[in-house]
């Protein structure tokens, strides 16, 4: 399915490598060599939950299409991608990540520390590095799709390789 080495980027759905622009999530995977093609769907601002939205336009389970959540653990900022059909527990989100608490992130702080719109927040090529966990349920799957970094765009890639190259904790993460 993906090339075991080197970069393979694709711009699906009427999109063209040229013509698309980059965000800073797709030049991070690049710059990494990690294998990903971006797809397109339509965004849908209304949503009330945004990942199951972008699950249902890409025609995907929504197990499989993964969302990224900004939080604090301890008070500092971290990040977890867990599936778009699940809640995050954050008991075990703090213990997965050394902490004793976490709690949700508000909207203005994720977009800040994360560089990127809420409905467009990517783990990767995000402004500073944070810890990530990623729900252990996800690394059962050939194929994830992870935000891109702008509304409307997904990431197809391999979530070895979403857990490598963040260098996340893996553990059940999800209520």
């Amino acid at each position: 399915m993906y090339p075991s080495s080197g970069v393979h980027s694709s711009y699906t759905r009427g999109m063209t490598k040229t013509a698309a622009k980059a965000t800073r999530a797709t030049r991070f995977l690049e710059q990494a060599g990690v294998a990903f093609t971006v797809h397109a769907y339509d965004y849908d601002p209304s949503a009330t939950r945004i990942g199951l939205q972008a699950a249902a336009a890409l025609g995907e389970p929504p197990e499989r299409v993964l969302k990224t959540l900004m939080i604090f653990v301890d008070d500092k900022p971290a990040c977890v991608i867990v599936p778009s059909d699940r809640e995050v527990a954050m008991k075990k989100l703090a213990a997965a990540l050394g902490g004793k608490s976490a709690r949700t992130m508000p909207a203005a702080d994720a977009e800040r520390i994360s560089g990127y719109k809420i409905g467009g927040i990517s783990p990767f090529g995000q402004t500073r590095a944070i810890p990530v966990a990623i729900d252990a349920s996800a690394l059962a799957h050939d194929a994830v799709y992870v935000n891109a970094g702008q509304r409307g765009w997904q990431l197809r890639l391999r979530p070895h390789d979403v857990a490598v190259v963040l260098r996340a904790v893996v553990a059940p993460v999800v209520a």
